[in-house]
C-alpha cells in the first residue's frame, strides 16, 4: 500500500471520506468513491434512507453524555481549566453532530454538499485534538487559566488548525489543485492522521509527566490508561477488524459502531481524569450556589470575591 493512500483502509472500513475519494480503478463504472468489502446495511424509514443506524444510536448517546459532562464541569466553579474544558466539550459536541450528518446520510454521499460536511468533520476532529493538547499543557499552570488571553489563544489555535485541515480535505475531495486531488491523498493523510496522532501522543505523555512529577496521587494514571486503551481499541476495531465485524454481524453493524462506542468511553475517561486532577473550592462553590454566579461575556472571571 502506498503511503498516504486510503485504498486499503477504505476497502476494510466504510469511512465517510471514502465516498468522495477517486475510484481505485480509473476504468471502473464508479469514478468516485471506494467501496468497502463489507458495510452496515441501510434502513428505510418514512421514505428516508438511514445509513449506519447502530452508529447513529451511539452518536445520540454520546451527545447525551457530553451534555451531562458539560453540566458537571459548569458546576465546578473554581476548577483549573474549567473554561477551556468547556470549550473542548463544545467542539466535541459539534464533532459528533457532524458525524451524525455524514454517517447517517443526512447529507447523502451523492449530494454536492457531502464533501463540505466530510471536510468539516475532519477539521473538527483535528480541532478537538489540538484543543485537548492545549488543555493538557494548561494543567502545568504556565499561564493563568480562564483569562481572555488564554481563551483567545485557544480559540485561535483551534480555528487555525480547523481551517488547515478543512481546506486540505476540501481541495483533495474537490480536486481543485493538481498537487491535491482525490487520488493524491498523502498530504491529507499526513495532516489529518499522522500529525493529529502525534498531538494526541503528546497529550498523553504530558499528562503522565504531570501525574508522576506534580501530583501526589497516582490514581489518575488509571483514567489515562483506560482512556488510551479505549481509544486504541476503537481505532483497531474501526480500521483493522471492521470487515470481520460486519461479516459476523450479518451487515447490521460494522467497525464504525464499536469505534464510535470506544470513542465515547474515551471521552468519559478524559473527563474523569480532568475531574480527578482538579479541585474545587467548596466555600466558593457554596457561596455561588447561594447567591448566584454572575457570568457576563464569553470568558468567565473566577475572582477571589467571597460573598458574606
Amino acid at each position: 500500500m502506498t503511503f498516504g493512500s486510503f485504498n486499503e483502509i477504505c476497502s476494510r472500513t466504510a469511512l465517510p471520506l471514502c465516498s468522495v475519494l477517486g475510484s481505485v480503478n480509473e476504468t471502473s463504472a464508479f469514478t468516485r468513491g471506494i467501496l468497502p468489502d463489507c458495510y452496515a446495511r441501510s434502513v428505510e424509514l418514512a421514505n428516508t434512507m438511514i445509513f449506519q443506524l447502530g452508529n447513529a444510536f451511539v452518536h445520540f448517546g454520546g451527545l447525551i453524555i457530553i451534555l451531562i459532562i458539560i453540566y458537571n464541569v459548569r458546576a465546578k466553579y473554581t476548577a483549573i481549566g474549567r473554561t477551556e474544558m468547556l470549550y473542548f466539550l463544545y467542539i466535541l459536541f459539534s464533532l459528533i453532530v457532524s458525524s451524525l450528518i455524514v454517517d447517517c446520510g443526512v447529507s447523502p454521499p451523492s449530494s454536492s454538499s457531502y464533501a463540505y460536511f466530510v471536510s468539516a468533520q475532519i477539521g473538527l476532529a483535528s480541532a478537538v485534538c489540538i484543543c485537548l493538547l492545549f488543555n493538557g499543557i494548561l494543567c502545568f499552570q504556565f499561564w493563568e487559566d480562564g483569562t481572555r488571553k488564554s481563551m483567545w489563544t485557544l480559540r485561535g489555535i483551534t480555528v487555525v488548525w480547523f481551517i488547515v485541515n478543512f481546506v486540505i480535505a476540501l481541495i483533495t475531495f474537490k480536486h481543485w489543485n493538481t498537487a491535491l486531488d482525490d487520488r493524491k491523498t498523502t498530504t491529507l493523510f499526513v495532516v489529518s492522521y499522522v500529525i493529529n496522532a502525534v498531538i494526541l501522543a503528546a497529550y498523553v505523555i504530558s499528562q503522565v509527566i504531570l501525574v508522576i512529577f506534580a501530583l501526589e496521587s497516582y490514581w489518575p494514571l488509571g483514567a489515562i490508561c483506560l482512556g488510551v486503551f479505549f481509544f486504541v481499541a476503537g481505532q483497531l476495531l474501526t480500521y483493522q477488524f471492521s470487515k470481520q465485524i460486519c461479516s459476523g454481524a450479518s451487515h447490521y453493524i460494522d467497525g464504525l459502531f464499536f469505534g464510535s462506542l470506544c470513542n465515547v468511553f474515551t471521552i468519559m475517561m478524559i473527563y474523569k481524569f480532568w475531574d480527578m486532577i482538579t479541585t474545587d473550592d467548596l466555600e466558593f462553590s457554596v457561596a455561588n450556589v447561594e447567591h448566584g454566579v454572575n457570568e457576563f461575556g464569553d470568558d468567565e472571571k473566577r475572582s477571589s470575591v467571597f460573598f458574606g
